[in-house]
């Protein structure tokens, strides 16, 4: 069976250019990809500038999504904003990963489980969505807490797992020595994402493992996806052995 994903860190859903919230940019540039899953970083719940919004419910009403869950990560003083995943496929076993670093921002790691049903079958596909931090010893911290908590250590590496999200790992590291040594592989090599007008930063990554074929890869450079975010969506194709 054949499903889309998409991380996209959405910066709250203000350009990156012109610092104007305009949500419905946000849907359109998700839209136009069609997906099936959707990862989303810098999420608002709450927040004045983006005009009190729950983006998770209005983004996932827009877009047709169901399924969703929302993780709080960053407390302002009116709201807070965090991570997303938006669904087509049924989700359950939502889990909050703490990626915290002494002395930095808050960072947490959203896992969900989608059940998906094709022709009489039935798999679970783990989705964990990510928005590592800045420093890069704080990133190699949270990627060994990530692959040591129970969310994958208890997971059998048959089992399809896609993580996926913001690493702000501008050279590949995390993968060539973290990722890829437990079975991961990476969708988007060093593709670049950022900043969307003039990409020249490959921030967001796509690993996956287990029973799952990669079938394309790519960055959407629409004209509305170049305005309506500071990062550009990241589009991975995959093929779910459902026997």
């Amino acid at each position: 069976m054949r499903f889309r994903v998409i991380t996209y860190n959405i910066h709250k859903g203000i350009g990156g250019v012109d610092r104007r919230y305009r949500p419905q940019r946000i849907v359109d540039a998700i839209a136009h990809c069609e997906p099936d899953v959707v990862l989303l970083q810098e999420v608002d719940d709450g927040v004045p500038r983006s005009n009190g919004h729950r983006q998770v419910d209005l983004f996932g009403d827009k877009l047709g999504m169901p399924h969703r869950a929302y993780q709080k990560n960053v407390t302002l003083r009116r709201g807070h904003y965090g991570n997303a995943i938006l669904s087509r496929f049924p989700i359950h076993d939502i889990r909050h990963l703490d990626l915290t670093v002494p002395m930095k921002k808050r960072r947490r790691a959203l896992a969900v489980h989608c059940r998906i049903h094709y022709q009489g079958h039935t798999r679970s596909l783990l989705v964990v969505n990510f928005h590592l931090g800045l420093a890069g010893f704080e990133r190699k911290i949270q990627i060994r807490r990530f692959l040591e908590s129970d969310v994958i250590s208890h997971t059998h590496r048959s089992t399809a797992v896609i993580a996926a999200g913001d690493f702000n790992d501008i050279w590949g590291n995390l993968g060539t020595k973290f990722m890829h040594a437990v079975g991961f592989q990476c969708a988007t090599k060093l593709a670049k994402t950022f900043p969307a007008i003039l990409p020249m930063r490959a921030l967001d990554r796509v690993f996956y493992r287990g029973g799952l074929k990669l079938d394309h890869c790519f960055v959407s450079h629409t004209k509305v996806a170049r305005e309506a975010s500071d990062h550009l969506p990241m589009v991975a194709d995959f093929i779910l052995d459902m026997v």
